[in-house]
């Protein structure tokens, strides 16, 4: 006989003998005092998204109302141009260059200063942050048992209150 077929043979008799000595064994349903049940609390931590927001007052960019800055520039830059340049026709070229210039860097200068009468606006800004939590949640009840004169322990997940019901076996020895 080959090995392979053996090998079946021996696993389906130890199958065949374990359900015939578990059909000699009687089940019972009995009580068992339960002396002591203790909670058992797991620690669980999550993290929730929270949304933080907070008002600023800012001002409004609006081109400048006058235009003061701009023609200041735009002189003290001809001026400059005019003489940095050592000949005629450089004085008028750095005379154009330095009014553009001049005239560029004025309007940036009023633009970025608010006046007194700048318009101000209320703007609110939100950024979301990560809340971690943590609590104890109860997972169950450790449950110390007795019964005849033995002492059991089990997890259960509910109290179980003073006794419990439990599954008793009984088979012969012989």
């Amino acid at each position: 006989m080959p090995i392979r077929k053996h090998r079946k043979r021996i696993a389906l008799g130890a199958v065949a003998a374990a359900l015939a000595g578990a059909g000699s064994a009687e089940v019972n349903i009995d009580y068992a005092e339960v002396i002591e049940a203790r909670p058992v609390y797991q620690v669980v931590s999550y993290a929730t998204p929270e949304e933080r927001c907070r008002i600023e007052r800012r001002p409004m960019h609006a081109r400048p109302a006058s235009a003061t800055g701009p023609i200041i520039g735009a002189i003290i830059g001809g001026a400059l141009g005019n003489a940095l340049g050592s000949k005629k026709r450089n004085k008028q070229v750095g005379v154009a260059m330095g009014a553009a210039l001049g005239g560029s860097i004025g309007y940036d200068i009023a633009r970025r200063q608010p006046g007194r009468d700048a318009a101000w606006r209320e703007v609110e800004l939100c950024d979301t942050v990560e809340n971690l939590r943590s609590e104890e949640r109860l997972t169950g009840y450790d449950v110390t048992y007795r019964y005849g004169s033995e002492r059991y322990t089990a997890r259960m997940r509910e109290h179980p209150g003073d006794r419990i019901r439990v599954r008793v076996r009984v088979t012969p020895l012989g």
